[in-house]
């Protein structure tokens, strides 16, 4: 069996040395500058996977705003510079605006029919709609405020019965409460709860364990995308089978959720989940396309993996800029307390009225994008960037983080200063100043942004408003206010935030 395995690995790779050979001749001459890599495995051997975003950074300093380099058989791009991203973007969006069919995201988006990671299509056109109106419309997410308000409450008199929290856990918590009530109508996450007591805060639920193995598997690496002729070598790591054991685990937790809704004919709720939202769509046949219970459950993944991340890390990295910041942080304070000093709670009418909270918002999400290197994008025809011919079926990264922090847009781009967006308060986060495009822009601009933008404010405005937040003894300074992250799509912090919670 072992010899058999490497004479098929050998001649594998025999045969996929010529392929590649082929066609790096065919391509290398139209192409932007980039790393030289190596036969068959291209520049793999060189990413760091743990902080792509910064690494490519680094070699944009050499290389310039536009980079090539190669995945395997994969030919990829790395927009870095704001006028570039225009360019994708915006100037050439729909020649930019499909997205790679990844093994992992395929796989967990019921084979494209969601709306953040589907293929750029006729279908995709029409399920955008679909959200956009139903919804992420302003009315809607108006709609889910008293869920929002509710789960803000619970998470600051949670807080307030313990001295020291794990501030990362409880933000985790809250997100996945909240998109749970919201998607769902009701906090599932909670039924049953499994490891990790954490210090001082509750339990994580097995939702949340599923949900952060569905991130992990989004960026897993998979033969099969690189190096189509290896795809069984997936099968022979356990990646396929890990794969698959987390879809069934949340297919049935879909299906489960999905047919307590239909069993429950009562019209006594006061607002309606998006489940109850999606059931009534199925019954409209003026519809484009027909409805069915995958398309329901391939978006409730893009609502659960992506809104349980991003809004819980921007509130984290928020959070740790503030305490690294003393200034900032009292000056946040005095603008709330000076307001409403009164009041126990800050309500969604009250944020309005807070510019300095909106700015450290904005700021934090300059120098800590959810999302740092965006969805990753495929071209579906020709066109030219900078004298290049870039050809369809291209891999494209924009390297939003490392635009956010490019000296030629940012005066002092490393410190954390929210007074920028005072000063210049023209700019914004929402896709039109390509200078800070923390959601993206253009047609793939992420649909749910106001959803997540006013869940970021109610919860850090309750947080500054409600406690003086101090280190805990026997924590190092340094390592606690670290800015190193995981790997994954939503980037969060490495090191969790534990803080001591003084009551206002």
């Amino acid at each position: 069996m072992e010899i058999l395995v490497l004479v098929l690995s050998f001649a594998s790779f025999f045969l996929l040395f010529i392929i590649t050979q082929r066609q790096n001749t065919r391509t290398r001459s139209s192409l932007p500058p980039g790393p030289k890599g190596l036969p068959l495995i291209g520049n793999l051997h060189q990413l760091d996977s743990k902080s792509p975003h910064n690494y490519f950074r680094e070699l944009s300093k050499h290389y310039g705003p536009i980079m090539s380099f190669k995945l395997g058989s994969t030919q990829a791009l790395v927009i870095s510079s704001s006028k570039l991203a225009k360019e994708v973007l915006k100037t050439h969006d729909l020649k930019f605006a499909s997205r790679p069919p990844l093994l992992g995201i395929k796989r967990l988006s019921y084979n494209g029919l969601d709306l953040g990671f589907a293929p750029y299509s006729p279908y995709w056109r029409e399920m955008k709609k679909l959200c956009v109106l139903h919804l992420f419309s302003s009315q809607r997410v108006h709609s889910f405020r008293p869920f929002r308000e509710q789960e803000v409450a619970n998470m600051i008199r949670k807080i307030s019965q313990h001295k020291v929290v794990n501030l990362t856990e409880i933000l985790m918590s809250f997100t996945n409460t909240l998109i749970c009530r919201v998607a769902l109508g009701k906090d599932y996450g909670n039924e049953y709860q499994v490891v990790d007591e954490g210090l001082g805060f509750g339990q994580r639920s097995k939702l949340q364990v599923l949900l952060n193995e569905a991130q992990a598997l989004l960026v897993e690496f998979y033969f099969s995308d690189h190096f189509p002729m290896l795809g069984w070598v997936d099968w022979l790591r356990g990646k396929l089978w890990r794969l698959e054991k987390n879809f069934k685990e949340f297919d049935k937790f879909y299906e489960r959720v999905i047919y307590d809704h239909m069993n429950n004919k009562s019209n006594e709720k006061k607002v309606q989940d998006i489940i109850d939202i999606f059931l009534e769509m199925m019954n409209d046949h003026s519809l484009p396309f027909d409805l069915t219970l995958d398309h329901i459950k391939a978006v409730l993944m893009n609502i659960f993996v992506a809104g349980t991340d991003t809004s819980a890390a921007t509130t984290v990295w928020a959070m740790n800029a503030l305490m690294k910041s003393p200034k900032s942080m009292k000056k946040l304070q005095t603008e709330i307390r000076g307001l409403f000093g009164d009041k126990d709670f800050i309500n969604e009418d009250d944020i309005q009225r807070l510019p300095y909270l909106k700015a450290v918002i904005k700021e934090t999400l300059r120098m800590f994008p959810p999302s740092p290197l965006l969805l990753p994008r495929e071209t579906i025809e020709k066109c030219n960037i900078e004298g290049y011919e870039i050809k369809p079926k291209i891999l494209v990264y924009v390297n939003a983080w490392a635009i956010a922090r490019d000296p030629k847009n940012w005066k002092d781009p490393e410190e954390f200063c929210p007074e920028r967006f005072i000063e210049n308060s023209s700019i914004d986060v929402r896709g039109n100043d390509f200078e800070v495009i923390p959601f993206g822009s253009g047609r793939r601009i992420c649909p749910a942004m106001n959803m997540g933008l006013v869940t970021i404010e109610i919860a850090l405005a309750n947080l500054v408003h409600s406690f003086d937040w101090d280190l805990p003894i026997g924590f190092d300074k340094e390592e606690m206010f670290d800015t190193q992250v995981k790997p994954g799509i939503t980037m969060h912090k490495k090191n969790d935030l534990f803080l001591v919670a003084k009551k206002h």
